[in-house]
């Protein structure tokens, strides 16, 4: 163990003070827990899992399966397994138990998005200590929550602990780039492995904070859709001396400002209002009279249109499009023949992606701008899968029971909300596949501050450590019921 790595465990110590005496992460176990999470922290940031020529998300899975190994666990047990690509490759690790009830899964992808040096303001594909906080791509987006799961894992079977259902533990390729090596490949080659009565995915932030201070625990029951729409204008183009009106880059844009001024209706589900209603008893001035507005029945439109203004809220509230690329031209001295946009949609459960896609026809309302599907490997086509968000799962007693009682452990006094994420995550191919799935960590992470996905991403360090504590606890919750 380096000096700076008996640092961090110092400050772990503090802030695990600063959660709250309850958390009692001082013991020789939490000690040892929280610097094998960190060791393996630091080397999976420090592996590039990135869809590119310099990314290996294989790599990062075999190094897993050589901790797993190490700590005792039977080669059958820990098995590299994926598509035809290479470099796309999952780890699944399966801690036994009596049997007593059907496995619980644990998902999280081992991929991050890409990140260039000259962006940054250190190393991204290197662990970075500053000021508190840890830095690194996949700090957030999730390799902390992958390190944490493996920690417990490992905890777990040093203890020899004997659950009463399996635990399976998988660390997957191609959520954030790519296509179908994941849990999709998992699902329709190796059910065997990841066969589960419920999943718990923790890729996300459960932990919502205002300076450090916990303030709402979000448990992911529900989230949206993820669709690409690709629009394209073409025409013969010409010489740019003799511009007209018919430009494929004008008519394009004319496109993308329809689609940015058009609102998808206001809709509410079981888990949206549920926690607009948590929100409200926290929210104050204009925020509170605005979330009393859009629970009117019916809503007040004022207050829906003055909500929509913040962009968290308008995540939950609605079906939301964006244009994401642009691609117009072919030389600098002609007109363009050729214009398009990508337009990334996040879906309400219940709604499909060919009904967005028709949605942006009429939105558009131009014949001459087609709007075609976008798949996960890039290819385009006129219609889309027949694919719909999936709806949300019951809030299960026994995962709910255990969660509220490690949340009042860990953070008396702040409330579990059920909690619609805005964004996607492999829950999609989970929860399609019928295992009921729900977003929940120990990560915290202040509302003002999430890095994930852009420029020197990062976590603090309190919050990484009370992670790895409450993740060690809710799983031996779940699993001695």
């Amino acid at each position: 163990m380096d000096s700076r790595t008996c640092l961090t465990l110092a400050a772990a110590a503090l802030f695990a003070g600063i959660a709250g005496a309850a958390t009692g992460a001082d013991s020789a176990a939490d000690k040892a827990s929280n610097a094998l999470a960190y060791d393996m922290f630091k080397e999976l940031v420090e592996i590039n899992t990135t869809d590119s020529a310099a990314g290996n998300v294989t790599t990062a899975a075999e190094a897993m399966a050589k901790r797993f190994r190490e700590a005792g666990f039977p080669a059958a047990d820990v098995v590299v397994v994926g598509g035809e690509n290479p470099k796309k490759k999952n780890v699944v690790v399966r801690l036994h138990g009596t049997g007593k009830h059907k496995p619980v899964l644990l998902i999280g992808h081992l991929d991050v998005v890409e990140a260039h040096r000259e962006d940054w303001t250190m190393d991204p594909f290197k662990l970075t200590e500053k000021d508190g906080y840890f830095y690194g791509r996949g700090s957030t987006d999730m390799k902390d929550n992958d390190a944490i799961m493996a920690a417990t894992l490992i905890r777990l079977k040093k203890e020899g602990y004997k659950p009463d259902r399996d635990i399976i533990l998988a660390l997957t390729a191609d959520e954030e780039g790519g296509c179908c090596n994941g849990p999709e490949w998992l699902i329709k080659n190796r059910r065997d492995l990841i066969d589960a009565a419920f999943v718990i995915n923790t890729d996300g932030w459960s932990v919502l904070t205002e300076k450090g201070v916990p303030v709402m625990y979000r448990l992911g029951a529900t989230e949206k859709l993820y669709g690409d729409y690709q629009l394209t204008v073409t025409n013969k183009g010409g010489h740019s001396s003799e511009p007209r009106a018919d430009n494929a880059i004008y008519q394009l844009a004319h496109a993308l400002i329809a689609v940015q001024k058009y609102q998808f209706p206001l809709e509410l589900n079981n888990v949206s209002r549920p926690y607009f209603e948590r929100a409200l008893e926290r929210a104050t001035g204009e925020r509170k009279a605005e979330i009393q507005g859009i629970l009117k029945s019916p809503p007040d439109e004022q207050a829906v249109q003055a909500l929509s203004k913040r962009p968290a809220d308008n995540a939950v509230m609605r079906t939301n499009c964006v244009a994401t690329r642009l691609d117009g031209g072919h030389a600098s001295n002609a007109l363009p023949q050729r214009a398009q946009a990508n337009i990334n949609c996040r879906i309400l459960p219940g709604h499909s992606l060919e009904e967005v896609r028709q949605q942006l026809i009429k939105v558009i309302a131009d014949p001459e701008v087609t709007v075609r599907y976008v798949a996960d490997d890039g290819k385009v086509a006129e219609k889309t899968p027949d694919r719909k968000g999936v709806l949300p799962p019951p809030l299960s007693a026994e995962v709910l029971k255990p969660l509220n009682e490690v949340v009042a452990q860990m953070w008396p006094g702040i409330q579990v909300v059920p909690f619609m994420d805005a964004g996607a995550s492999d829950a999609v191919h989970t929860s399609v596949a019928g295992m009921p799935t729900y977003g929940i960590s120990g990560i915290g992470i202040d509302f003002d501050d999430v890095r994930a996905h852009g420029r020197d991403e990062r976590v603090r360090v309190s919050a990484f450590y009370t992670g790895n504590e409450f993740f060690y606890r809710y799983v031996k919750a779940l699993t001695s019921q």
